[in-house]
């Protein structure tokens, strides 16, 4: 690790939920870390505690610009991408700024990272590339037919890295992320992802809105099972580990009525009141699939995961971190 302290890390998305939370890790294992983001959904209050650190450079830049990700990688020993426009709706509803952002962004990074010889390129892939296949768990070998525009963008991702490893040289890796929540996650928007928004409307004595009869389950992982899985793809030596994809994941699935449930209990021992909010239930959201679980054993296999949080102590952590910053 010696020989890798002083050097580079871009994380494209970096003022997001997942990349401030990378940004704020490698500056701490003493790497220089350099952040771009057009700031259309990170915030810089998530930058709050990297912005002053003198080994860390802010880049308000977006990856549909191609000359803004040449600047941008301009020295990198290392990318690790995180921008794309999220949300499996907003894909529904506007398909073409999502294809922009996580297709041409993608590979405007791609070309950026070719050129200037960067070591690693470890981008976000996603779970929703298993579409409408029903096998459990989930092995990454064996995906279906994406069931929404978001889906194939971040298929059509994966495509691209295999065809720059194959066609260029450049070490690839995808992380396929599997509902992932924690600290700095947004809990506002109309796009904002089901744990913070539940924990906000429970800690206002909402009631949350669960789409279907929440029997729908998830693999929900913890943010620093996910920064271990970027570290691990950086920093891996083993040939067989580079130019494919992995779960991130936990390798375990709870339904919605769980999740709520396990909610209620660790906001209770905050505000007792929590405990008579009740749950309300809507329509199926279109593009959702039923069930998500990964197999994780690849990722044990090749790059030695051990993830360190399941959902359980995750949310725990989860909902202090809430409790002490948004009540």
């Amino acid at each position: 690790m010696k020989e890798d302290i002083k050097k580079t890390v871009l994380i494209t998305g970096g003022a997001g939920f997942i990349g401030s939370n990378l940004c704020a890790h490698f500056l701490s294992k003493g790497y220089k870390v350099v952040c771009l983001d057009n700031f259309a959904t990170g915030h810089l209050h998530n930058l709050k505690d990297c912005i002053n650190h003198p080994d860390f450079r802010l880049i308000e830049g977006d990856i549909r610009n191609p000359e803004e990700c040449q600047k941008a990688v301009k020295g990198a020993d290392y990318v690790l991408h995180q921008a794309a426009l999220g949300s499996v709706p907003r894909s529904i509803n506007d398909p073409v700024t999502t294809n922009d952002v996580n297709v041409s962004g993608f590979l405007n990074m791609l070309v950026a990272a070719r050129d200037e010889k960067v070591k690693r390129f470890v981008y976000a892939a996603s779970s929703s590339t298993y579409g409408d296949s029903e096998a459990l768990p989930k092995v990454e070998n064996t995906i279906g037919k994406p069931l929404s525009p978001y889906a194939i963008t971040k298929y059509v991702n994966e495509l691209y890295a295999e065809i720059f490893s194959t066609t260029y040289g450049l070490e690839t890796i995808g992380l396929r992320y599997f509902n992932v929540f924690g600290r700095k996650q947004d809990p506002n928007g109309a796009y904002a992802a089901v744990i913070p928004k539940f924990v906000m409307q429970f800690m206002q004595h909402e009631s949350p809105k669960i789409n279907g009869d929440g029997n729908y389950s998830r693999d929900f992982t913890y943010i620093d099972n996910v920064i271990q899985m970027n570290e691990l793809a950086m920093l891996t030596q083993n040939p067989e580990a580079i130019n494919t994809v992995y779960n991130t994941a936990c390798g375990d699935r709870n339904t919605l009525n769980d999740l709520v449930g396990y909610l209620k209990d660790f906001l209770t021992k905050y505000d007792s009141e929590i405990a008579n909010v009740t749950v309300v239930y809507g329509p199926n959201r279109a593009g959702d699939i039923p069930h998500s679980l990964a197999s994780i054993d690849k990722a044990k296999a090749l790059l030695g995961y051990n993830p360190k949080f399941g959902m359980q102590e995750g949310l725990k952590e989860a909902v202090h971190w809430y409790w002490d910053n948004l009540s």
